[in-house]
């Protein structure tokens, strides 16, 4: 019975949809929301335009302990309670979506995030020991989480690569080693039966630490969020404004950097239908200190 289950298990989650970005105008790494399943090997054909032209990076398996056996009645049953399983942790994300990120949440604001799962450090140490193990310095842990319901998400940096977008071999090759130590730690009885494993890249929408990773994406567009006096109109209000800016420099010792207006279409329309930005945008600078800045992320024009 357990191994139909997890037979039934692997062929839904043991899927994959990887890309990397091409164009670095229109690229990100998008993580799971809204792409299709596909069989290793197939993606790159079968991947509809939109998705191709953005980009993607992400792998689901499943680590299981897989003893006895099971005839093809049980087998069908089993791949109907799988695809429930499948349902929920659809269900589980799109919870977890509609929960403004934070730095440190384990998902698109970074960090880890164990929330009370007692083996949640294990699975934590051992993905630690596969990176230690197979993947060099450039590749690095952005975010790990875990669900009291056996989900486990790992999203992996490439240090050096403009956008922190992993190769496709690298998140495939990690899904599989990983999974493979689950498994042995399945087997020993640390952590439990049927984990379901998501491996990604941390995409656009990764929240930034302010300054740590200024400098790394300093010369990105980036779309940020900052608190400003208020002015004659509503005095000492604080407001909260947001614009689309480059980094110009970062004081470490004063606490503070200086955007400027990035050359992107957003600006370039607040300044008139296909006009550039003038010289008095140009010449703008914006001084924010590091704790007025509540919010920061990569901008895709």
């Amino acid at each position: 019975m357990a191994h139909a289950r997890a037979q039934a298990i692997r062929a839904l989650l043991a899927r994959c949809s990887t890309e990397c970005p091409r164009r670095a105008a229109a690229s990100s790494c998008i993580r799971r929301a809204s792409l299709p399943y596909c069989s290793p090997g197939s993606y790159p054909r079968n991947l509809p335009p939109a998705v191709r032209a953005a980009g993607a990076d992400w792998t689901r398996s499943l680590a299981s302990r897989a003893q006895g056996g099971a005839g093809a009645g049980e087998a069908g049953a089993e791949e109907g309670e799988a695809q429930e399983w499948m349902a929920e942790w659809e269900e589980e994300e799109e919870e977890e979506e509609d929960v403004e990120p934070e730095i440190g949440d384990g998902g698109d604001g970074g960090g880890v995030a164990l929330r009370g799962v007692e083996w949640g450090k294990r699975a934590l140490a051992a993905a630690e020991e596969v990176l230690g193990e197979h993947f060099g310095d450039d590749v690095a842990m952005f975010a790990f989480k875990v669900s009291p319901k056996g989900y486990v998400y790992v999203r992996l940096d490439k240090l050096t690569n403009r956008y922190g977008c992993p190769g496709i071999e690298e998140i495939e090759s990690f899904n599989k080693l990983y999974k493979q130590k689950l498994d042995e730690l399945i087997e020993q009885g640390e952590i439990p039966l049927d984990l379901a494993i998501e491996v990604s890249s941390p995409g656009a929408e990764r929240l930034l630490k302010v300054p740590k990773d200024l400098d790394r994406f300093k010369d990105m567009a980036m779309r940020v969020q900052y608190l400003v006096e208020g002015d004659d109109v509503v005095p000492k209000q604080i407001l909260q404004k947001d614009g689309i800016f480059l980094l110009e420099s970062v004081d470490i010792q004063a606490e503070h950097c200086i955007w400027k207006l990035a050359d992107v279409k957003e600006n370039r329309a607040a300044a008139g239908k296909g006009r550039p930005l003038n010289r008095k945008k140009r010449d703008w600078r914006l001084q924010t200190s590091f704790q007025a800045v509540k919010k920061a992320t990569l901008y895709l024009d």
